[in-house]
């Protein structure tokens, strides 16, 4: 089995998603795992890989989202620490069955629901992704009304598990999404 690539995450996720918002969400979980990435000093494009393919049984099994990931990523000769690593996303939400335990996983399960907080209020700024400041952008996120979908528990338990402070996870998605701001339609 060969180390998963964004190209082959971007192969196998069209086979399986067709809805455009999902498909703008795995490109910025892709631009925030880069970015957590680069603070790691770990493989970026392993870690994009990894991000842009979290969501790939959503579409399809969207009560069940996590259950079916191995199912249709090992016919794709996806290694089982890859597999492991996107079912880990789901922790304590829609699975139990793998604890986020590496960087990798951590930054996964942490930067998931926050990408979704930060691309709500790029979209009310009329700079976009530009300019986007953590202290502003934190103002939003106390707000448990603004992008109300958004688990805030989830991401709270992720930064803890990795260790540090929201606002430098917050910096780093912010970071990865602007540097990818053409592909998330900004």
């Amino acid at each position: 089995m060969s180390k998963l690539t964004l190209d082959k995450a971007k192969e196998i996720l069209k086979k399986h998603t067709t809805e455009e918002h999902l498909l703008i969400h795995a490109a910025a979980v892709s631009a925030a795992m880069g970015a957590m990435a680069d603070y790691f000093h770990a493989d970026k494009e392993h870690w994009q890989a990894i991000g842009y393919l979290h969501d790939v049984d959503y579409e399809k099994f969207p009560e069940e989202h996590c259950h079916h990931v191995r199912e249709l990523l090992e016919p794709e000769g996806i290694d089982e620490e890859d597999i492991k690593s996107i079912i880990s996303h789901g922790y304590g939400g829609c699975t139990e069955e793998v604890e986020p335990t590496s960087d990798l996983e951590k930054s996964l399960f942490a930067v998931d629901e926050l990408t979704g907080i930060i691309h709500a209020y790029a979209l009310m700024r009329p700079e976009n992704m530009d300019g986007m400041a953590v202290k502003s952008f934190k103002k939003k996120f106390k707000d448990k009304r603004f992008a109300a979908g958004c688990n805030r528990d989830i991401i709270n338990l992720g930064v803890a598990k990795l260790g540090l402070d929201l606002a430098v996870v917050m910096q780093s998605c912010i970071d990865g999404m602007t540097e990818h701001k053409a592909e998330l339609g900004f």
